[in-house]
């Protein structure tokens, strides 16, 4: 039996890819849920945002105001990938194929320009970490919990509270009807897809700050990506973050009491398990 230090340091550590997890599922669940677009793209478009961080903070700049001139060129790249699926009229589930394509487009662009070596950044941030009893805070997975915590509620209480919310959330649910109180659907759905691909140049800058890079870790973070989207429930911004942090705490309590490769099947459990208990909700 591990020791409870071990125990606890491995929650904690659960915690926080939780929120990774939780960040990264933000962009897809909004897509998903709200537009009815099943967008790979979003992975690409998280490691292109961890790399363009990677080159500006090697220049010297730091990370977080790198975010400046990445998110706003995402939300170009969004906006303009949502005008091109509805120009073609392609529905949901074609989406998924078209967004592949794009997806692995991406990917070869990233390989073609920073190669298929792993490159890690080096900043000021990775060098900060506080101990608090016998556990050790990092500051940069301190930051992805921070970002993922404010990013999930702060567009929970705008879907929920205000009057743009409220007309997204009517034009996901009924865009026909939305229209005829003089919902503009085409100008909210463009506004959504870009702040999604902005939501990912948010979670690229954080997987830098954290992980190690390279071109073909896209795919190994579809699977539990997918499952905390899933779980959290389609349109809802707190859901894969509450869904990543089980996720993640389960994983990291099973790789303390077993063994590493057992922890894929606990975030794959708890997709089956959902989809069974609760298939109406898919």
């Amino acid at each position: 039996m591990p020791s409870y230090a071990l125990l606890g340091q491995s929650a904690l550590s659960g915690v926080f890819i939780g929120a990774l997890y939780g960040l990264l599922g933000l962009g897809l669940t909004l897509s998903w849920g709200m537009l009815r677009q099943i967008n790979l793209a979003h992975f690409a478009l998280v490691f292109l945002g961890a790399y363009l961080t990677y080159q500006l903070g090697a220049a010297g700049m730091d990370p977080l105001v790198t975010l400046a001139l990445i998110a706003p060129a995402f939300f170009l790249f969004g906006a303009a990938l949502h005008l091109l699926l509805a120009r073609f009229k392609v529905n949901a589930l074609n989406t998924l194929l078209v967004t592949f394509g794009f997806m692995v487009m991406l990917e070869s662009l990233i390989q073609w320009i920073w190669s298929a070596d792993f490159r890690r950044l080096e900043s000021h941030y990775g060098d900060v970490k506080w101990k608090v009893g016998e556990l050790f805070v990092p500051l940069p997975e301190l930051l992805t919990l921070a970002l993922a915590c404010g990013l999930a509620l702060a567009v929970w209480a705008a879907l929920r509270f205000t009057d743009l919310g409220k007309a997204m959330r009517a034009t996901a649910e009924d865009a026909p009807i939305a229209a005829a109180f003089g919902v503009n659907e085409k100008l909210l759905s463009l506004l959504l897809s870009g702040l999604c691909a902005a939501f990912a140049a948010v979670a690229g800058m954080c997987l830098a700050l954290s992980h190690t890079l390279a071109p073909s870790q896209i795919y190994a973070w579809i699977g539990v990506v997918f499952a905390v989207v899933m779980i959290g429930g389609l349109g809802n911004p707190l859901g894969p973050l509450v869904a990543g942090v089980v996720i993640g705490v389960s994983e990291g309590l099973t790789m303390a009491v077993t063994a590493p490769v057992w922890a894929p099947l606990v975030s794959f459990s708890l997709l089956i398990a959902a989809l069974l208990l609760r298939p109406e909700k898919f």
